[in-house]
């Protein structure tokens, strides 16, 4: 997350919004918010399930978030209609993606959007499943459709996904452009998301109270079918670190250690 913050704030935002449950406001704040504060305006958002539009209530056996896409919409105060990135808190990016995040948003108009698309070979990992957006990009460099899949891996000799437990597998190509939830936005999103939810809540939360989620990549998809956004892919060829399992965090030290090296980052961010 540190990464995120100083490298976004390099490629010139100049604004931090935390989204987070009520509950962990102080420990929040204690390890990492206060610490923030001293470099840059930041404000908080509060994704809580009970969060919702009137004449809906929250499902009893419902304890997850309501998604990505609920995330972004609860902290549409403190973004207060300016342009906005939304991003993963627990992905290293890379600072190419910030730049030609902010790059794109200085220039967009209302309904043309953006994403970094990476190479699906730069983000995964040697020790399990990833779930990735797998997306189709027309001639221009626009988003045309993207598919999640749940569970993608890495084989001897190349990447498959499956989508029925593992009985069956299907090739992907190592170069194949996929999300990683790195979005850019005007503040119209923050209006289509507001009029989409309620739908989402009538039509899926009926059939899965417990587990339908509102993702990002499902309202972007459904603004592309009608015609009523674009989405810009600005492709990048960083490698993307995580540490989805716990076996991922020795190579993800070891890669930033060699950018400190590299010069790429001071060794300390924040003095």
């Amino acid at each position: 997350m540190d990464y995120s913050i100083h490298d976004a704030l390099e490629a010139g935002f100049n604004k931090i919004v935390f989204i987070i449950r009520k509950d962990i406001e102080a420990e929040f704040k204690e390890v990492i918010g206060n610490r923030i504060e001293k470099i840059c305006e930041v404000a908080y958002a509060f994704q809580e399930n009970d969060n919702l539009p009137g004449g809906f209530v929250t499902p009893a056996e419902r304890k997850k978030p309501w998604g990505t896409g609920h995330a972004v919409l609860c902290a549409s105060e403190a973004v207060d209609g300016a342009p906005f990135a939304a991003i993963n808190g627990d992905d290293f990016y890379g600072r190419e993606s910030f730049e030609l995040l902010a790059k794109h948003l200085k220039n967009a108009n209302a309904g043309n959007y953006c994403m970094v698309g990476y190479r699906l070979g730069n983000t995964v990992t040697d020790h399990g499943s990833v779930a990735r957006g797998v997306c189709e990009v027309d001639e221009k460099g626009y988003l045309t459709n993207i598919v999640e899949r749940l569970r993608i891996e890495k084989y001897e000799g190349g990447i498959h996904f499956t989508e029925d437990g593992g009985n069956t597998w299907t090739d992907v190509a190592a170069n194949t452009v996929v999300s990683m939830n790195m979005w850019g936005y005007t503040s119209s999103f923050l209006k289509e998301v507001e009029a989409r939810f309620p739908n989402f809540l009538r039509q899926e939360v009926a059939g899965n109270p417990a587990k339908a989620e509102f993702f990002l990549p499902l309202i972007v998809s459904a603004m592309i079918r009608e015609n009523t956004g674009s989405i810009r892919v600005l492709s990048s060829n960083a490698h993307w670190h995580g540490v989805t399992y716990k076996e991922d965090l020795p190579s993800v030290v070891s890669a930033i250690r060699a950018m400190k090296d590299e010069g790429k980052y001071p060794e300390y961010l924040w003095r």
